[in-house]
């Protein structure tokens, strides 16, 4: 993977993956966070989310960190005239909190789910909770194609029992589990498709193979989306 193409291919998305205003307040009702709480949008990226978790704590703050210093960049200029935001960069692997509630939405996989699920444990206020969303199979047989666009960049993907598992090695206790709507997908695959129309033009080698990549997964996702998708998961130590 060539990062320098990547992060072109990504600057100016408004999401960094599948989502929408729609399964975050389900997780957020879900999971009971107060008024004046304290969220942690964990890998926020360029903040698509931090408007809808502060509707939710309309007293209280959130804390977005994440690694890519132009994501954080981005996100803390959307929101620099409200006090209630603090974004930095910062690696979400290494949280102190306390968090009422933390959410990285569809990236806790790089950490794994029951590593960053116990990595947070301390991180978490009392009666604090993780709502997250993971790549998983939804069928016992996937196609060929499904796990080909799978193959190299998770080969380790599960299914609904999987992550429940990996939840309850960690020592959580799942509060409820859906799966992200068709919606949700094509909030991330719809201005993905704009953006590469827009680069395609004069792309050198590098970024081709990027656009390339990028078409590939979203074709994938539209022709398999009942073998695969994103499970949203709220849990909380038990």
């Amino acid at each position: 993977m060539d990062w320098d193409a990547f992060f072109t291919l990504h600057d100016g998305l408004p999401r960094e993956g599948p989502g929408d205003g729609e399964s975050l307040d389900w997780a957020l009702a879900l999971a009971g966070v107060p008024e004046d709480g304290v969220i942690c949008d964990a890998c926020c990226g360029p903040g698509a989310d931090i408007a809808g978790l502060l509707a939710h704590v309309p007293q209280g703050r959130v804390e977005a960190p994440d690694l890519h210093g132009p994501f954080a960049i981005r996100a803390a200029a959307r929101f620099a005239d409200d006090p209630r935001v603090t974004v930095r960069q910062g690696d979400m692997g290494d949280l102190s909190g306390a968090y009422d509630l933390i959410w990285p939405a569809g990236a806790l996989y790089f950490l794994g789910v029951a590593e960053g699920l116990a990595r947070w444990r301390g991180a978490l206020s009392p009666g604090g909770a993780v709502a997250f969303s993971e790549a998983c199979w939804c069928t016992s047989a996937p196609s060929a194609a499904a796990r080909a666009a799978w193959a190299e960049e998770y080969p380790q993907m599960t299914d609904e029992a999987g992550v429940t598992a990996q939840v309850s090695a960690a020592g959580y206790r799942i509060l409820g589990q859906r799966r992200l709507s068709d919606a949700a997908w094509e909030a991330y695959c719809t201005p993905m498709e704009a953006r590469i129309a827009a680069l395609r033009p004069g792309a050198d080698a590098a970024l081709a193979s990027v656009l390339d990549e990028a078409e590939t997964e979203i074709a994938t996702w539209r022709a398999c989306r009942t073998e695969f998708g994103h499970l949203l998961t709220v849990a909380r130590p038990a």
